[in-house]
């Protein structure tokens, strides 16, 4: 599904976004640019944890004003990736599935598939506590893959990751979006994660949300913004 901003406007505080873009459907696209220029408070307005002062986020032409994150067709993972530290592996990936987790024993069988497939088998009954950043990263994608959505959001969920470990995280998002015919939308520090995964690029800086143009072509004639962000 196409994601628009329709002349939005986010503000907090005395800090002020706007954007009139259209991120095209079915693709990767990286969100980039200086840290404090707005891309998480992008993200956040586009889940509908902060509300626009102005303009509408459209999500495959419906109007998401007055809609609650999780009315929204979208899932968006956090670099910390919001798992229950009291609850198992397993009933954190259940949690996408069946946010009450009375779950059938064919719903079970899905949760247990779903770990597996993200190289988590055996460990279900663990405590995130017990897992490393990367290992959380695979419960929180395992849950992504049992609630999917039409588009996917992601907020710098790899940066404290190696860069092996990253890469092969950014492979396995990439193939989810794939499966579900989603739309990605992933911000990122890192040019080479867009290298990587993204087909088109969006740069946000001085206020604004640039519209997204081919990854190659941003990175070999960047504006002057990214110029200066990645220091050329």
């Amino acid at each position: 599904m196409a994601v628009t901003l329709d002349k939005l406007e986010i503000r907090q505080g005395a800090f002020a976004l706007r954007g009139d873009v259209t991120f095209a459907p079915g693709q990767s696209t990286a969100i980039i640019g200086p840290s404090g220029g707005g891309k998480s408070t992008l993200l956040l307005a586009l889940a509908g944890f902060i509300a626009p002062v102005a303009g509408r986020v459209l999500i495959n032409g419906q109007d998401q004003q007055g809609r609650p994150p999780a009315k929204r067709p979208l899932t968006m993972i956090f670099q910390e990736n919001n798992l229950f530290a009291h609850l198992s592996l397993f009933q954190n990936a259940a949690l996408g599935l069946c946010p009450d987790l009375k779950l059938d024993a064919g719903q079970r069988a899905q949760v247990h598939a779903a770990l597996d497939r993200v190289g988590l088998s055996g460990r279900a009954q663990d405590r995130p506590a017990n897992l490393s950043g990367g290992q959380r990263q695979r419960v929180a994608l395992a849950r992504a893959m049992l609630r999917p959505r039409a588009v996917l959001l992601l907020d710098e969920p790899f940066s404290g990751l190696g860069p092996a470990l990253r890469h092969e995280m950014l492979d396995l998002f990439e193939k989810l979006r794939a499966e579900q015919g989603a739309s990605l939308l992933m911000v990122t520090h890192n040019p080479d994660d867009a290298r990587r995964i993204a087909k088109s690029v969006a740069v946000v800086a001085n206020g604004k949300v640039d519209p997204p143009r081919a990854t190659a072509e941003l990175f070999a004639d960047p504006p002057a913004a990214l110029r200066d962000y990645l220091g050329d």
